[in-house]
């Protein structure tokens, strides 16, 4: 096994052309490239770029839970992410706990089999049950589980092709100048040759730490916390990732009642921290911990203390907090100007339920407020949006139907204002309208009443107009929201957010509505799931697939994907299938409620209707893609569809023939995507049952696809189509936005009373339904 190992390491460090490969692609930006140190870094994005990285395994995370062995399973997947990232070209060292582990696994065993050897030889095996361990000393566990250890790690690595050298350490080593210069020249050496030190203090000979030993500045090795920081400093790497037994550092001890998670700290508030005992392991603490990283921080090098136990997320944490994503605590000097996003969402929340508790007429001043700014500021509006355009016309990335919707004028913003004004006058009987009245027994009335969701989190791209929309349902519906837009209408949606948080100050609300202008990302957003109530996604499908993917905890409201579809009939009017098809397709090749497949009866092929609507087609420079069956109808086709269920998003679509009515519905089931789908038949029993059959968000007859759209169905604005199964379903407007909650009003009732023995009995008769809202009653 050694010369096999050994031959691994020789063979690794024989290939200079890899090395030079990660370095060349390196330098085309494929990965980091090592940078000057002196300074960490100031966002957790930035983390991408980290060149040399120290790992830090806590005892709590390299040993099981009995504290006699390690943890295998979760070593393993700690190891194939720091391979992955070594293998990506980047420096990667280990300081590691472990090694009084699994010594004491080794040494209970040996002494098991010892007293079991003896005491079989002189008492007979009647005795074995009275055996006891004796207490076992820390430095020769260590002694005993040091060579054990290396070589699992060793064993581990080689798998992923990857040689590592073991280095013991101990204070001394960097108290003496000439060992640490030693120390970190030989550190130096195995990194350039592509190597992964696994560094550990020498529990078998270092003496018990001195307490306030640190001297001048510098960290004294108490801990491997302390080693891993000396270490990283002492080694100018870019970032230390700490992994312990918790998701990182509360304000209060973890599992207190008000404890919160600290997604970032800042040194200066350690005042603000209280900390808890130490973990079941390990001779460190979490004041150790953040000591450690603030020293650490202190002198250039990044710091994430994260959760490495947790079974979820130990298989990717390393790689996660390398991406940038939200994991654990990022340790950061620069504190932003502005609040965080959680601070945000918690102000949102307080401001929100101020905004529900207000008379309809308050929040309809407010949504008309808001819709007079938009045509009075409309100057300022424009000329923010001229700069979005310009900008994003000279970066070139945004296709021309993404600048389409990123683009505003004043008859949009009129638009946009006269919706406003519709919202406003629904909004007056929306939160708090009783939906059932129940008189359950003499003086035990029961209501079940509309309230808002909560805390609403609208992502949108390229739609700054989706803005003052969503803004004026949420404030309908007395929901709090949170809003993310795109970098690509930054300058727009600063200005829309202004001027709504300036209509919702008449009555004292401004942070019910949050702009999200940190550097957050989306899938750090839908982590949130204690704070938010409900996302909405307005974008691309890829965008909201992701968002589905990413929102473990949270409802998401939408529509991936927006495959909708035309069966022209048979018994169809010619005039009136021409006309829907040019408008579901043609209208806005972009929308989500734009034609994707024409679904043809077989009987209208080569008559004069169907050719109508394929010159139709033609004119209008639709591409046509050919569906399995129509293509077998065809000596020279149109190019054959690759999938059925394709989005094109253009001018495109794809035409595919059926038999019959019931085929087109069950095409639909099997290939659509449950938007909006339409039937042009003159048959009115064929487009009822197409009507009842089909289990789609919108069913429509002899009515074009662009119809499924809130403001035309008189809603005022929408925030998106869901094709969800519970809750709103097809466009979602104000009614969408609210759930609902049963109030009871009874004199001193109590289940006992009508158990065998208690003297009241059920009623549960339907009363007439009552207005309620704040204030005031009526009865409608």
């Amino acid at each position: 096994m050694y010369l096999q190992r050994m031959f691994s390491c020789s063979r690794l460090l024989a290939r200079p052309n890899d090395l030079q490969a990660f370095r060349r692609a390196a330098s085309q930006g494929k990965m980091p490239l090592a940078r000057a140190h002196g300074k960490s870094f100031a966002h957790r994005s930035d983390l991408r770029q980290a060149k040399r990285i120290v790992v830090k395994l806590g005892s709590a995370v390299v040993t099981r839970g009995d504290e006699c062995g390690l943890a295998l399973g979760r070593l393993a997947s700690i190891v194939e992410q720091v391979a992955v990232l070594q293998n990506q070209g980047r420096e990667m060292m280990i300081v590691t706990s472990g090694a009084v582990a699994f010594g004491k696994q080794r040494l209970r065993h040996e002494i098991l089999l010892s007293q079991s050897v003896r005491q079989a030889l002189h008492s007979g095996q009647n005795q074995l049950k009275d055996m006891s361990l004796p207490v076992l000393e820390a430095r020769a566990c260590a002694a005993a589980g040091q060579s054990g250890l290396m070589a699992l790690y060793e064993a581990m690595f080689t798998q992923y092709s990857t040689c590592t050298a073991q280095i013991l350490v101990t204070n001394l080593d960097f108290h003496d100048d000439q060992k640490r210069r030693n120390l970190n020249s030989t550190l130096h050496e195995l990194l350039r040759m592509n190597i992964v030190p696994i560094i550990n203090t020498n529990d078998a000979v270092v003496p018990p730490p001195e307490p306030n030993s640190d001297l001048q500045g510098v960290i004294s090795i108490k801990d491997n916390d302390s080693l891993a920081a000396r270490l990283a400093v002492e080694m100018r790497a870019d970032l230390l990732i700490a992994l312990s037994d918790v998701e990182g550092l509360y304000d209060s001890p973890p599992g207190s009642d008000d404890a919160k998670l600290l997604d970032t700290f800042y040194p200066g508030d350690q005042h603000s921290i209280t900390y808890g005992t130490k973990s079941r392991v390990g001779i460190g603490g979490m004041e150790a911990k953040v000591k450690a990283a603030l020293w650490a921080l202190q002198g250039g090098t990044s710091v994430v203390i994260a959760n490495g136990t947790h079974p979820k997320v130990t298989g990717h944490v390393i790689t996660d907090i390398v991406e940038g994503k939200k994991v654990g605590t990022f340790f950061s000097e620069v504190k932003p100007a502005g609040p965080t996003v959680e601070q945000q969402t918690e102000m949102a929340r307080s401001a929100g339920r101020t905004l529900a508790s207000l008379e309809p007429e308050q929040r309809s001043d407010i949504i008309c407020a808001l819709a007079d700014l938009l045509t009075e500021r409309k100057d300022e509006i424009l000329s923010a949006n001229k700069k979005d355009m310009e900008h994003a016309a000279s970066i070139g990335r945004l296709s021309p139907a993404l600048l389409k919707r990123l683009s505003l004028s004043s008859s949009k913003l009129n638009s946009l204002s006269i919706g406003l004004r519709q919202i406003a006058v629904s909004s007056q009987d929306s939160v708090g309208r009783v939906l059932r009245r129940t008189r359950v027994a003499n003086n035990l009335e029961l209501e079940q009443i509309t309230v808002p969701i909560g805390v609403l989190l609208v992502i949108f791209e390229s739609r700054p107009d989706c803005l003052p929309q969503v803004s004026a349902l949420a404030i309908a519906s007395g929901n709090a929201l949170l809003l993310k837009g795109g970098k690509e209408a930054a300058n727009t949606n600063r200005i829309l957010h202004e001027l709504a948080q300036e209509a919702l100050s008449i009555h004292g609300v401004k942070d019910a509505i949050q702009l999200v202008s940190t550097r957050e990302e989306v899938e750090d957003l839908c982590r949130l799931e204690k704070m938010i109530d409900l996302i909405i996604p307005r974008g691309s499908s890829q965008l909201v697939r992701d968002i589905q993917r990413s929102a473990k905890g949270i409802p998401v409201l939408g529509h991936s994907e927006g495959i909708c579809h035309v069966y022209v009939d048979h018994e169809a009017s010619v005039d009136k299938a021409i006309k829907i098809i040019r408008d579901s397709k043609c209208d806005y090749p972009a929308a989500c409620n734009a034609m994707e497949t024409l679904l043809v009866h077989r009987d209208l092929l080569r008559t004069p209707v169907f050719d109508q609507i394929i010159d139709m087609l033609r004119t209008e420079h639709v591409k046509i893609h050919a569906g399995p069956k129509f293509a077998s109808y065809l000596t020279f086709s149109p190019s054959e569809v690759k999938s059925l269920r394709t989005e094109y998003g253009d001018l495109e679509c794809c035409i595919e023939v059926v038999d019959s009515m019931q085929e087109a519905v069950d095409h639909i089931h099997k290939y659509g995507s449950s938007h909006t789908d339409v039937i042009v038949t003159e048959n009115e029993d064929t487009a009822e049952q197409f009507l009842q059959q089909l289990d789609s968000a919108c069913v429509f007859w002899n009515a074009s696809s662009r119809f499924a759209d809130g403001y035309r169905f008189g809603l005022g604005a929408e925030v998106g189509i869901s094709t969800a199964r519970i809750h709103a379903r097809g466009p979602v407007g104000l009614e969408g936005l609210l759930t609902t909650k049963w109030v009871l009003r009874g004199e001193g009732h109590t289940a006992a009373d009508f158990s065998e023995q208690g003297s009241m009995t059920y009623l549960h008769e339907n009363l007439p339904v009552a207005q309620i809202l704040p204030g005031r009653r009526t009865t409608s």
